[in-house]
């Protein structure tokens, strides 16, 4: 794809204001997707769509295939008619700056079942719909709703801890199972649809207002998930399920003992025996909702860090070849030559160089990791080129604020001395700074986490990788962002061409 010259923000959904505890798809989304229009920004890029389980992450769904049904917006499902505003009434008291993940499952888990029970008995003018997303998505449907419903029996046990007739699929134990939870599974389902037909009304909204979505595609899906449950053959397993090796990165910039991820690796003759079907299935499902897909962790479609199953840090792990150009070489031939980004960050070899480069899809340059060394550093912005995407930070990353702060405490010169000099700035403004410089870039696309854009410090930080608790609950307040700002974004953008 020939990508124009433009600019956008960075915002997960969750992080939208609202009053039910958690960032929806309602009418605060669609107020998000006006300031970026009035911003002239053309990109909102979001973070994996799926339904997060153990530690609320994106990144650890249960499903490639499936959606975050949390984003439902439960004003929408009182539009609908599925939903009595009584409901609303009780709603706990949520913290407006913070997602309490455990609070709004419990509450939305009730608001669910009661609008699957309206549905259920008067599917209305919902029917049709309904009737017609279950027979498309059927292929994945079923096996997902079955297993959160048999998980939910086993008391949200991982699947490898059921039955040995559950947890290795005998086709008459499923059977009968499918039967005793069949109301169960129909609400998994319900839930599926509306979340899909919620973001579908999202997504067309913004393509009206000139904003196309990026989405993201992690490379690793999570051990205990449907996709793992349900092709067990392709995933390198033990015959109890448990993983011969789980993936990770070696100690890096983020941990010294490395990052210790867990998600089973793909047994990838497997997945080549069958022309990487399930590859071509998941980036296909993923493009009907995106318009570009970022993929995570590119590097480890030349090589994936290995680390034995049973280790505690990825420290002894090792690098194992993947087939990544029959891979992209396949989806091309089944998929066309479609959108996409290539998350080229960690240990970059002349090999992940070539594979992103022989398919012409565009690198990430994150301008926090560009000070502190000499003029050749690959995130300084003179040394961009055309074909990436320039960041001020990721969702992984400190805020910029947050990031001045902790260098500002750091022995000696270095990177805030080598910042100041080729910024020529003070630093009083540092995130305004930094956004200039992608904006100014020669970098086809730039873009700007929403906490960049506020000036927040690192109270406002998405994530902290390595660690365990308190990542992904960030969120804005309703009114945080004043038209001054976006007029000033809108002048930056429209100064440099992003427009």
């Amino acid at each position: 794809m020939d990508f124009p010259r433009a600019s956008g923000i960075l915002l997960h959904p969750t992080s939208l204001p609202g009053e039910f505890g958690i960032g929806d798809l309602g009418p605060k989304a669609f107020e998000f997707v006006d300031l970026l229009a009035d911003a002239n920004q053309t990109y909102w890029q979001i973070l994996p769509l799926g339904p997060t389980g153990y530690g609320d992450s994106p990144y650890q769904c249960f499903s490639a295939f499936a959606g975050n049904t949390l984003l439902i917006s439960p004003n929408k499902l009182v539009e609908a008619k599925l939903l009595d505003t009584s409901m609303l009434a009780d709603t706990p008291d949520f913290p407006a700056d913070k997602v309490d993940f455990g609070k709004v499952i419990e509450w939305k888990k009730k608001i669910f079942a009661e609008a699957a029970k309206a549905f259920a008995a008067s599917p209305g003018e919902l029917r049709a719909p309904y009737e017609k997303f279950e027979q498309e998505n059927g292929w994945w449907l079923e096996d997902y709703a079955t297993f959160r419903a048999i998980k939910a029996e086993h008391d949200q046990k991982p699947w490898y801890e059921w039955p040995d007739v559950l947890k290795l699929r005998d086709p008459n134990s499923l059977a009968h199972e499918s039967g005793r939870l069949r109301d169960q599974i129909f609400a998994e389902k319900f839930a599926q649809f509306v979340f899909f037909s919620q973001w579908a009304e999202l997504k067309s909204y913004a393509n009206s207002k000139g904003v196309r979505i990026i989405g993201d595609i992690p490379i690793f899906v999570a051990l205990d998930s449907a996709d793992v449950w349900c092709n067990q053959t392709k995933f390198k397993l033990n015959a109890d399920g448990s993983p011969k090796v789980v993936a990770g990165v070696p100690p890096d910039y983020f941990s010294k003992t490395g990052q210790l991820w867990g998600n089973p690796i793909y047994d990838w003759e497997a997945m080549r025996a069958d022309g990487f079907g399930w590859w071509a299935a998941r980036v296909a499902a993923t493009l009907s909702m995106v318009d570009v897909v970022r993929v995570d962790h590119f590097r480890g479609f030349v090589a994936a860090w290995e680390v034995p199953g049973g280790d505690e840090t990825a420290e002894n792990g090792e690098w194992v070849a993947v087939p990544g150009h029959d891979l992209f070489r396949s989806l091309r031939a089944s998929l066309g030559k479609f959108p996409m980004i290539a998350e080229d960050l960690g240990v970059i070899t002349p090999d992940v160089e070539s594979l992103r480069d022989s398919f012409g899809l565009p690198g990430m340059r994150i301008l926090q990791y560009a000070f502190g060394g000499d003029a050749q550093n690959l995130y300084l912005p003179h040394n961009y080129i055309r074909n990436s995407i320039a960041y001020t930070g990721t969702h992984d990353n400190d805020t910029t604020v947050g990031w001045w702060k902790v260098l500002k405490g750091a022995a000696g010169k270095g990177p805030r001395e080598h910042a100041k000099e080729y910024l020529s700035t003070t630093g009083r403004e540092i995130n305004w700074d930094l956004i200039r410089a992608c904006w100014a870039s020669i970098a086809h696309t730039a873009i700007a986490p929403l906490q960049d854009v506020l000036g927040l410090d690192n109270s406002a930080r998405m994530n902290m990788p390595s660690s365990n608790s308190g990542n992904w609950n960030w969120r804005f307040k309703d009114g945080a962002v004043p038209p001054e700002m976006l007029a000033r974004l809108k002048r930056l953008t429209e100064t440099y061409g992003r427009d």
